[in-house]
């Protein structure tokens, strides 16, 4: 059966849960000029950064052959989150997180957001909307200005632009690698080692699986964010709420693969469809 666009139907159904999670991926932040990597999502023809793959970048291995290299990477990245601000979609799904908010949409809910995106401005709309609140939110995939010791695993919040001084300007060059010393990347204030973007990267082990798991297990609705919901486990969520009888609702730009497992499909970009089906709010980009 194909999904349904009626909105008034979803929010009949939204307004008897009792618990929403929401997995958000690159198509939430895309209104705010960002992806999860701060350029051209990595699947699509644009996901080059100085004509390397920008997948090729995101590793263990990557980092410990090439640091100078993986850390202009992260720095181009960087620099471009620090200048964007959530968006309507970021604001909306936030809204849901306060409980005299959420009351009004859905009375004996509990919202969960669990996002795919390391560009922190989830985080940044919760405390627009509720500055004193600290959300539900799970970034599954780490946090783009967390850095974390490779000696020490001392990780710490870095919001300096730029995190280092040799790094300053790297960003506008947009053609060649400037091999940066060793000595001269971040480092640890406590232990002076080489510093890494606390990220999730790929071959790694995305953090708060268990909570996560759980949250999954009790949802009776699930909204899919803006993701193409092809990386794992975040893509298995979906199915596996639908399984369990739960209703998924699926909010995105363009058509997926696995929109077939959505009850509703609401098509157009998340910063725009998400106030209007969740909070009746309507925005012209």
């Amino acid at each position: 059966m194909a999904p349904l666009n009626d909105t008034e139907l979803f929010r009949s159904i939204l307004r008897k849960s009792t618990n929403i999670v929401a997995i958000a991926g690159a198509g939430l932040s895309a209104a705010s000029g960002l992806s999860t990597s701060g350029i051209p999502t990595f699947r699509d023809a644009g996901g080059l950064w100085r004509s390397h793959d920008a997948m090729s970048l995101a590793t263990p291995r990557a980092f410990f052959k090439d640091p100078s290299r993986v850390w202009q990477f992260y720095h181009y990245r960087r620099e471009t989150a620090l200048k964007a601000a959530p968006n309507p979609g970021h604001l909306a799904l936030a809204l849901l997180s306060v409980p005299e908010h959420l009351k009004i949409i859905a009375p004996e809910a509990k919202f969960t957001l669990v996002t795919q995106n390391v560009d922190g401005l989830s985080a940044r709309a919760s405390k627009q909307v509720s500055p004193l609140r600290e959300p539900e939110l799970f970034e599954m995939h780490g946090r783009l200005f967390d850095t974390i010791c490779t000696v020490c695993n001392d990780r710490k919040a870095n919001f300096n632009s730029p995190i280092c001084s040799a790094l300053a300007g790297t960003e506008d060059n947009l053609k060649n690698d400037s091999n940066i010393p060793l000595e001269d990347l971040p480092r640890c204030s406590k232990c002076a080692g080489l510093l890494r973007p606390g990220i999730v990267w790929f071959e790694e082990v995305p953090h708060h699986l268990e909570e996560i798991k759980k949250i999954v297990d009790d949802a009776d609705l699930a909204l899919i964010v803006g993701t193409s919901s092809t990386v794992y486990p975040a893509a298995g969520y979906a199915h596996e709420i639908a399984e369990h009888g739960g209703t998924v609702a699926v909010f995105n730009i363009q058509r997926s693969d696995n929109d077939d497992l959505a009850h509703f499909l609401f098509i157009g970009p998340c910063a725009t469809t998400l106030p209007h089906v969740l909070l009746k709010v309507d925005v012209t980009e």
